[in-house]
């Protein structure tokens, strides 16, 4: 396992992509080991990996965020939002944190959600006197609001990697994105009225009713898409469909928005996004292959069983290395490779499979907020031309209520557990 890693991250230091990285890894530890045999077996394996009907639901779910974003529902979502609570004091701040919240049942991925609600609350957040720095930050730890909140492209991921279900993974992540949402909520609140912060411009009352009701079809999306899935009215990849269909109904036909120019670059983008994932999906079957070859998911846990067997301290130890992993590795790339692990120490740790992935996707989220790989911050410090360092230390605050929320979901089932529950 050091070998493989230890190749793995000398390819990450050189500049080498992720994916090519993982195949790199796969290709020089089978040579080293004399299985070099086994490398015919390497394109067999790719196809394997990404030839899944699940997996339908990443584009889509890129697609569909694609379209409401050159469908400007975004921007209607952020009025609404203003509309709300702009004009309670530091009032900007709480409309990026609404946003957000209302923005992740369309992006479903924080980068995307950072660069969505970045673009368009950060420079008048600056205009109005707050610290770029902190607007920055706010963005970001928002952001991860999106892969909490369905549809949620990592949770997608998990329950791909893992075989459990996608539809109880969306409702797991509901209570744990609400409890951040109002956390940072609670936060901008402080820092308003500590700061003094500027309450956001009134809105004309004639405006106001146009605002909520043009924002509505916006906003209704994921309700549509846990409602389906959980009646049996569409499979996770059926709501996808349905997700960009309604999206682009929206743009012609509601905002008549969308023309044939945006959607043409809607399905360009898309596809250079799902490349990507889907690159790294078939190269991290690769990966799982050479593992299991080695049975390096076993050594490890019983490495890891070797300290203890107590399920508390392993739980504990899980985070711990979750965290070190996500201050390195994209969530993808960490999730490839600590989910044979994670399967291997499952029956010690008796936890739920579906509060195990909310806790595992929150825990590599919190890494997209932190140096030195931290994408998340990159994105929105260009946005508010601050420097990183500054960026990173506005956000140590909001990425200590992430921790709570994280305890929150490793401590007490309930919190992921709950909904699903009740809608069985």
């Amino acid at each position: 396992m050091i070998l493989y890693l230890g190749i793995f991250f000398v390819a990450l230091m050189i500049g080498m992509p992720v994916a090519l990285g993982l195949g790199m890894a796969s290709l020089i530890y089978l040579l080293i080991e004399g299985h070099g045999h086994l490398l015919m077996a390497f394109p067999q394996r790719m196809i394997a990996g990404i030839d899944s009907f699940l997996l339908l639901t990443i584009p889509f779910f890129i697609l569909a965020g694609n379209l409401m974003s050159a469908a400007n529902m975004t921007g209607h979502i952020v009025r609404s939002a203003q509309l709300l609570v702009g004009r309670i004091k530091g009032g900007l701040a709480i409309v990026n944190v609404l946003s957000n919240f209302l923005l992740s049942g369309a992006s479903g991925a924080a980068t995307s959600e950072a660069a969505a609600v970045g673009g368009i609350m950060i420079p008048p957040m600056k205009r109005d006197g707050y610290d770029p720095a902190y607007a920055a930050a706010l963005t970001a730890t928002g952001s991860l609001l999106g892969p909490l909140i369905p549809p949620s492209l990592p949770l997608i991921l998990f329950g791909v990697l893992s075989g459990t279900s996608i539809g109880d993974l969306f409702l797991a992540g509901i209570v744990p994105g609400i409890i951040l949402g109002a956390l940072l909520l609670v936060y901008a609140l402080w820092k308003g009225h500590r700061e003094n912060h500027p309450v956001a411009p009134r809105v004309p009352v004639e405006e106001r009713r146009g605002i909520l009701i043009t924002a509505t079809p916006a906003i209704i999306m994921p309700i549509l898409i846990v409602v389906g899935i959980r009646s049996g009215i569409f499979t996770p990849t059926e709501a996808a469909g349905v997700a960009c269909l309604y999206a682009l109904a929206c743009g012609f036909f509601i905002y008549r928005s969308l023309n044939w120019a945006k959607l043409r670059k809607c399905f360009y983008d898309t596809a250079t996004m799902s490349c990507g994932v889907m690159l790294v999906v078939a190269m991290a079957s690769m990966t799982g292959f050479v593992l299991g070859i080695e049975s390096l998911p076993q050594k490890v846990a019983a490495l890891i069983l070797g300290l203890t067997e107590n399920p508390v301290l392993l739980v504990i130890l899980l985070n711990v290395i979750l965290l070190i992993l996500g201050l390195f590795l994209e969530p993808l790339a960490a999730m490839v490779l600590i989910m044979p692990i994670l399967n291997a120490l499952a029956p010690t740790i008796g936890m739920d499979s579906v509060q195990m992935g909310v806790m595992v996707v929150l825990n590599l989220m919190i890494g997209l907020c932190t140096p030195p790989v931290g994408l998340v911050l990159f994105i929105v410090s260009s946005i508010a031309r601050s420097p990183l360092q500054a960026v990173a230390r506005a956000s140590l605050p909001m990425l200590c209520l992430c921790l709570i929320v994280l305890f929150l979901v490793a401590a007490v089932p309930g919190i992921t557990l709950g909904i699903p529950a009740l809608l069985k």
